[in-house]
């Protein structure tokens, strides 16, 4: 199939030639004439398979035959869990309506940095709105932008932005847009908190799973190496050095760790960098530019950080502190093994942290040998596997919100109510 038969314009379809694009994955061939005909979409899909196009392709096309108001309303508005993702999917939208008569003013928002000219490039108004949750809210109290007009939602990486805590900011959100609209919700996975959204936002969706055919799983290796604490970096410094790797995107647990990390592979002569939150936008953005280029061999990342981080032909990702839950072991692995390249992802595994990983690969279906690489063989003995009372008290398997979670599910569905008895 081809992107013709879609039902897009000459115009985008001329902007995706010259991006490179010939042919639509399976979520954009499902979710593109859907989303063209006003339906409300709940698109799952693999890290990789193509959901940014899926949604930005027929919205551009709505707004391509839209009238225009003058001062410009938005009328689309897309939210998205990190500054990373937000540039990255206004970058798309911006590339692709270029060549349009009248190209739509995108505004890309986001925190960490100050909100001044983000106000001022909102005046005269914007036709789409990129934004992360927090940034989002801090304008709309300072009356730089208004939602009554917005005609399209779209909930990009719908799991994480719940699961990184925005459920309270999406609640305020959903109260303010107006109760007409489009809907589009798309992710790697759906926990039970975007399930629960979705099914009181969403207007009689289309349903759309993609699953990788065997033919075109990611093609990654999956290592488990089991090497005490204390020896973690030693050992990462071994394998990067003696396996040549020229681009490995490291995951940590907390910003202090990938301060400490990176610091210690600076001193053992890699080139290597943090990659966290509390950095400013600039150091991200130059952090990245420098990894792209390899100009920066090695990334050290936290989860919030490195869900933005979207590097063509990246090799390596090591799992130096194991993810909390198997959603997050999927999206970390997701970053290698990317457009049809090979990968290879390496998960260290301690005594302490024995009985998380075998929970994680049930979870995911896996069953790994741990490795022991010479002159790092763990010391320390693993630890009783846990008893049933202390496995319920373990992450939650969807990486969903800790702690209260029904009262924020209930704070969304609060929020979304009015939608759907209004539809």
């Amino acid at each position: 199939m081809s992107f013709f038969s879609l039902g897009l314009s000459p115009t985008l379809l001329d902007a995706l030639r010259a991006q490179g694009f010939s042919t639509p994955t399976a979520v954009q061939e499902l979710a593109i004439p859907a989303a063209l005909q006003g339906r409300d979409v709940l698109g799952c899909a693999q890290t990789g398979a193509g959901k940014t196009l899926a949604f930005v392709l027929p919205l551009l096309q709505h707004l391509q035959t839209a009238r225009r108001e003058s001062p410009r309303r938005a009328a689309v508005l897309i939210l998205v869990p990190t500054r990373e993702l937000a540039a990255q999917v206004g970058e798309t939208i911006v590339k692709l309506a270029a060549s349009q008569a009248q190209p739509p003013k995108v505004s890309i928002v986001f925190g960490g940095v100050s909100i001044n000219p983000q106000m001022m490039g909102l005046r005269g108004g914007t036709d789409i709105v990129v934004a992360t949750p927090g940034r989002l809210l801090d304008l709309l109290d300072h009356n730089a932008l208004s939602l009554s007009a917005v005609r399209a939602l779209v909930l990009d990486e719908a799991d994480r932005l719940l699961d990184l805590g925005f459920s309270d900011e999406l609640a305020r959100i959903l109260a303010l847009l107006p109760a007409q609209r489009q809907n589009l919700f798309f992710s790697a996975t759906f926990p039970a908190a975007v399930q629960a959204l979705a099914q009181v936002l969403l207007r009689h969706p289309v349903r759309i799973d993609v699953l990788p055919a065997p033919q075109h799983q990611p093609d990654i290796t999956q290592r488990a190496i089991a090497v005490d604490p204390n020896r973690r970096t030693q050992l990462l410094r071994h394998l990067i050095q003696r396996h040549k790797w020229r681009r490995v995107l490291v995951f940590v647990a907390t910003k202090h760790a990938a301060e400490i990390v990176a610091d210690k592979l600076r001193k053992a002569g890699i080139d290597a960098e943090p990659f966290h939150g509390v950095l400013s936008q600039g150091k991200r953005t130059q952090v990245l530019a420098d990894f792209k280029a390899e100009r920066v061999g090695v990334v050290v990342a936290t989860d919030l950080a490195g869900r933005g981080i979207d590097i063509e032909q990246l090799p390596v990702v090591v799992n130096y502190d194991l993810p909390r839950s198997a959603v997050d072991y999927t999206h970390r692995i997701g970053r290698t093994g990317r457009a049809g390249e090979s990968g290879l992802a390496v998960s260290f595994v301690s005594a302490d942290t024995q009985a998380h990983w075998q929970l994680i690969e049930k979870r995911q279906g896996l069953k790994f040998s741990l490795e022991q690489i010479e002159g790092f063989e763990p010391l320390l003995a693993p630890h009783s596997p846990p008893s049933s009372a202390e496995s319920a008290r373990l992450p939650d398997p969807t990486g969903g919100i800790k702690g209260k979670r029904l009262s924020k599910k209930d704070k969304l569905r609060a929020a979304a109510k009015p939608q759907s008895t209004n539809s």
